[in-house]
């Protein structure tokens, strides 16, 4: 062996490529072994596949040279087990008896490259260099950390992302703390322990299941009976009998959520580990500490905006094999000839056509042809990447969508969460009147949000001019005519927008996208393996969401946390203007890290009667607390646009996640406070005082 070491130790730097040889001519080996020495590798070297699979496991090595002719295990089965232990290892085939057949077989098996022996130094020192760059690439692809960059312990515990052991520590001791570090709050235990009388205002008025509670039931007796979760107690007969959950056994659950929901936020903003991973851990918890029982927390993980969320997956699977993309970016970004004309034209159309159509469904088709504008218009620059085009275009597209909520009742079910509470007072709007209220907010924050990307971004990117509409023109001549498959797909599509746009309110989103998908593959569009391939991760991340929303709504920790909120306010904001401020900042917040109608239908029901006790308009406090629930910009969680582009934004050549949860929190913590602003200046202190209410 050339290197006599014990290999890398975790927490250090490997100053050299790692190199593993493997040939059973040790004459040779030993010279190649101590020519890449010289040239600054470290070099390990065997003579047989068994030791090549024990260097690989415990020494790491970065590339392996392998000879295809050995004795024993040969060098296709030696192949074969290196990239099942370790498919980011880069193996270049280094071989007197190569044939084209072997260039083949080998080539199945994932081969960096295929060399002839004897073969020139230098081209040789050129692959492994290309090869540790790959490994790099295929790290990403793979979703592997590599902490063995780290030189120092403090190093190893900042980590890397999707490992960051500090994170993971920090985020355990979080949760115990929330879980059983302090008294129960007196207020909590207030809240789930406080009958229903039926006369609003009141206490309970805000939880999520007030509507189904029973004049004297606690929010700890209908989340018993929601949930279907009991305790045994002994009468004075002797006899066992089931009863609710003691409102001290509900606290601790809402407290259990509130964990949760403070390490889950943690790790999805920071990486600490896979975002998928976190979802699962969520669902983990939920289970553990039986805040759900298992069938209810299943549930809570396959809602409609989950089976939504995979179906706009797999559906732009099908759009982006067909090529169809094109044609639609053709037609969507006509315009779009200059960077000034795609900010400041397309948004403003597309934030007003979301107050109408799903702003889900035009993201869903619009983020594919982004990407591959975006692709396009690298190649033509000859760039290898811009990074921080990508980030703009993607997160222009969402933050723009999502802002088209505010525009009509039809934009969301958020909004008719809170149509249905307004009804229970008396007073709900009709169609025309929340547009009237609505709709002018609409393309003022789709241009801010426009001028926020065009100020922050334009002297970064590193292609100055480009033409995204002469781009996908470009790439739509080159595939030709429409085929077939196109035709189906876009039949098929057309049909999935007119049953979002007409059915939705009693088939939900998830269940056309699903017929959708059936029809796509009866067609002969989508295959299985087209749907096995979407990224499942962001599936998982947003069925972690909506079930650890339906947590808090239902221990009634969301409820504690809207009215510790509420309670900490001056006086100046809990009336007029002041409590239209204070609800759409509370609900702009929740709304990041629970469903948008989720938030509603927590924060309504409190909002609406303070607004009555107040003596302020309640359509005026309805329409901030509902506008701002589209404000969810900071996590992926937020909204299914957000989860929606994250799963685009991957370098489909090296597996790099372009836009990543940094992105999402920087830009979207500026965007939500611009919205903020939007919100109070043009609507609540401009034009709705002059429309009046």
């Amino acid at each position: 062996m050339a290197d006599g070491g014990t290999g890398v130790a975790e927490g250090e730097i490997a100053p050299k490529t790692r190199v593993l040889l493997v040939d059973d001519e040790d004459a040779f080996r030993a010279s190649l072994a101590k020519q890449l020495e010289v040239r600054g590798y470290r070099v390990f070297d065997v003579n047989n596949g068994e030791d090549a699979i024990k260097m690989v496991r415990h020494r790491h090595p970065q590339v392996v040279v392998l000879d295809l002719k050995m004795p024993g295990m040969d060098g296709v089965q030696t192949l074969r087990e290196i990239k099942r232990i370790r498919p980011e290892v880069q193996v270049i085939m280094l071989t007197g008896h190569g044939s084209i057949e072997t260039a083949r077989v080998t080539g199945k098996h994932d081969v960096f490259r295929y060399l002839h022996k004897p073969c020139p130094l230098e081209e040789l020192t050129a692959a492994v260099d290309e090869a540790r760059q790959e490994r790099d690439y295929a790290m990403a692809r793979h979703e592997i950390p590599d902490l063995r960059k780290k030189r120092h312990f403090m190093g190893w515990l900042v980590g890397v992302h999707n490992a960051r052991p500090g994170i993971m520590m920090m985020g355990l001791a979080i949760f115990v703390f929330i879980a059983w570090g302090f008294p129960n709050p007196k207020r909590l235990a207030e809240i789930v322990s406080t009958p229903k009388t039926g006369k609003l205002p009141e206490l309970v008025a805000g939880y999520s299941g007030y509507r189904k509670m029973k004049p004297g039931d606690t929010v700890a007796v209908c989340y018993s009976q929601n949930a279907g979760l009991s305790r045994k107690i002994k009468q004075a007969d002797g006899k066992e009998v089931k009863a609710p959950l003691t409102p001290e056994q509900t606290v601790f659950r809402a407290r259990v959520m509130v964990g949760v929901l403070v390490v889950a936020a943690l790790f999805w903003a920071t990486g600490a580990i896979p975002v998928g991973i976190t979802a699962l851990l969520v669902g983990g918890l939920m289970y553990f500490f039986n805040v759900l029982p298992p069938d209810k927390v299943a549930q809570a993980f396959a809602k409609d905006s989950v089976i939504f969320i995979f179906g706009v997956l797999s559906i732009s699977a099908a759009i982006a094999k067909t090529g169809f993309d094109r044609r639609i970016g053709m037609l969507l970004l006509g315009m779009s000839t200059n960077l000034p004309k795609l900010l400041f034209i397309f948004a403003p159309l597309l934030a007003v056509t979301a107050s109408f159509l799903s702003e889900h469904a035009l993201v869903a088709f619009l983020a594919p042809i982004f990407m591959l504008g975006y692709m396009a218009v690298i190649r033509t620059a000859g760039v290898k990447q811009d990074r921080h085009m990508i980030v703009m275009l993607l997160l222009l597209l969402t933050f723009v969508a999502n802002v088209g909520g505010p525009g009509s009742p039809a934009a969301g079910g958020r909004n008719a969460v809170m149509l249905g509470i307004l009804a229970d007072y008396g007073i709900a709007p009709s169609f025309a009147q929340w547009v009237m209220y609505g709709l002018p907010f609409v393309p003022v924050m789709a241009l801010v949000i426009a001028a926020y990307f065009f100020i922050v971004f334009r002297g970064k990117i590193k292609v100055k001019r480009f033409n995204m509409a002469a781009e996908v023109r470009r790439e739509s001549e080159r595939i030709g005519k429409m085929t077939p498959q196109e035709y189906r797909t876009a039949v098929i599509l057309v049909l999935l927008i007119v049953m979002w746009v007409t059915c939705s309110q009693w088939v939900g989103m998830g269940g056309p996208a699903l017929c959708a998908i059936v029809l796509l593959n009866v067609v002969g569009v989508l295959r299985w393996r087209d749907i096995n391939g979407i990224h499942w991760d962001v599936v998982a991340l947003y069925a972690g969401a909506t079930a650890m929303g339906s947590g808090l709504a239902s221990t009634g920790a969301a409820l504690w946390m809207a009215d510790a909120f509420i309670g900490a306010l001056p006086d100046f904001l809990t009336k007029g203007e002041g409590l239209a401020v204070s609800t759409s900042f509370i609900t702009g917040l929740l709304t990041n890290f629970m469903s948008d109608g989720a938030t509603v239908a927590a924060l309504g029901p409190i909002t609406i009667p303070m607004a009555t006790l107040a003596n302020t308009s309640p359509l005026m406090v309805g329409f901030s607390t509902a506008f701002s629930s589209s404000f969810a910009f900071m996590l992926i969680i937020g909204t299914p646009n957000n989860a929606i582009c994250y799963s685009i934004a991957r370098d489909p050549e090296t597996g790099e996640q372009l836009v990543t949860m940094k992105d999402f929190v920087i830009h979207g913590a500026a965007v939500w406070l611009l919205s903020l602003a939007v919100l109070w200046g043009w609507c609540f202190f401009g034009y709705w005082r002059w429309i009046g209410f």
